[in-house]
Parts: structure tokens; C-alpha cells; sequence
């Protein structure tokens, strides 16, 4: 639940982009916990002087503004979010030790394996197509496999409800759809991970997910835009 702003600074403000999966991530941890939030859009190609104050290292979003304090990096905050509104809506993070530590080993396993080859499918870093789809195949089998591990048989990675490794995968699946615009290809294949396409349609359809998650369609849109930006930024002098 985005707030629409006033003449205060709300206390707690998302600095980032609608297309990103790491910002959707955030947003969704906020909804989850009902947490109000200003949204502030980062320009196509360019990165604000918010942004780059609140995030002097790494110089990406998302940065969770809170109390006017920086948090940066996507897994980082869901924890954040976990612990700093523990005592509104459901837990992010699962209450057992090890099942936490299950849920991290398979969010990194994500987050190494699916980003650089979704790139490639939809154009924007150069290499081998095929061999993307590949790589991106391959992961997602693991995590069909993971799924049934972490879900005990419920409907979401953390049981009944979305939580932290739902998030954090789930956040790809619009870039998931649009790649198969771009390649006519299925990612997400019914055939090869049917465990994991069935949860990805729980996921999009839930009350705290609908309303971020990108189109498909827009989101083949914006890979054009950006791939324009950012080549004509290279071409000044």
C-alpha cells in the first residue's frame, strides 16, 4: 500500500524502480506486514542524487528510507522489514533456525543462478541464448525440487502463507513471463517444474503481490527503453 505523499516526509520510503525484482521485493515485505510506504521512482537510466546518498557504495536500489535512515540491499531488507515491524502482519522469516537457513541457502542459489541468464534472454548483456535457457531450466528444476522440500505439501515455499524465499524467487517471475514473449519459448514450464508454475500462479494472485507485480508485456516495453537509455548515455562524450 503505497502512500500518496504529503507535506511530510512519510516514514517510510522505497527509493527504486517498478521493473526491478529486488525492489518489488521490498514492496511486497512492506504489504505483508501493512506497512505504508511512499514509493519515490528512479529515473530510466539514471540514478538519483537520493540514491546515490543513501547508497554511496553500491550505488543501486533499492534503499529502504526509515526515519529517513538507509537500508540497502534486497535480502538485507526483508530481514530488516522482519525485525523492525515485528509486531505487524505475519513473520517474513521462518521461525525455525534451520529452516531459515534453508530458505537463505535457496535465495542465494537464486539470486546466483537466474539473474545473469534472464539478461541474456531478453538481450541485455550479450552471450548465448540457448545456453541461457538452459542455465535458467536447470535452476528452476532445482527449485521445483526445493519447493516440495520447503512447502511440506502447503501452498507457498513457507507453508501457508508468503514469506521470505516466496518473495525473493517470486519476484522473478514477471521478468519470467516476459522473457517467453521475447524468446516464444516457455520459462517457467508447466511440463518440466509443474510444482513450481502452479506456486507461481499463488503467488502472483496474492493480495500483497497482485498490485506489483509487472506485466509481462510492460515489462518487454521497458527492456526496449532501457536498452535505448542506456546506449545513448554510452554514446555522449
Amino acid at each position: 500500500m503505497a502512500s500518496d505523499g504529503g507535506a511530510a516526509a512519510p516514514a517510510v520510503r522505497v527509493v527504486g524502480g517498478w521493473a526491478s525484482p529486488f525492489v518489488m521485493r521490498v514492496c511486497v515485505a512492506l504489504r505483508l506486514k501493512g506497512v505504508a510506504y511512499e514509493f519515490l521512482q528512479e529515473p530510466l537510466g539514471k540514478k538519483s542524487d537520493l540514491l546515490l546518498a543513501s547508497n554511496p557504495v553500491h550505488r543501486k536500489m533499492p534503499v529502504l528510507l526509515h526515519g529517513g535512515r538507509p537500508v540497502c540491499e534486497s535480502l538485507v531488507i526483508l530481514h530488516y522489514v522482519d525485525e523492525a515491524f515485528a509486531g505487524a502482519g505475519p513473520p517474513i522469516l521462518p521461525a525455525d533456525p534451520y529452516d531459515r537457513a534453508v530458505h537463505r541457502f535457496w535465495a542465494d542459489y537464486a539470486d546466483a543462478k537466474l539473474p545473469t541468464a534472464l539478461r541474456t534472454l531478453r538481450g541485455m548483456v550479450n552471450g548465448d541464448k540457448a545456453e541461457a535457457a538452459e542455465q535458467v531450466a536447470a535452476a528452476l528444476g532445482r527449485l521445483d525440487e526445493a519447493f516440495a522440500a520447503c512447502s511440506k505439501g502447503r501452498r507457498f515455499f513457507a507453508g501457508d502463507g508468503v514469506g521470505f524465499l516466496d518473495i525473493v524467487i517470486g519476484s522473478y517471475v514477471g521478468w519470467f513471463r516476459a522473457a517467453e514473449q521475447i524468446t516464444g519459448q516457455p520459462v517457467l514450464d508447466e511440463a518440466r517444474t509443474p510444482r513450481l508454475a502452479a506456486w507461481a500462479a499463488r503467488f502472483c494472485a496474492h493480495e500483497a503481490v497482485a498490485d506489483v507485480m509487472p506485466d509481462a508485456r510492460r515489462l518487454v516495453e521497458f527492456g526496449e527503453a532501457l536498452r535505448s537509455a542506456l546506449e545513448a548515455n554510452a554514446s555522449r562524450p
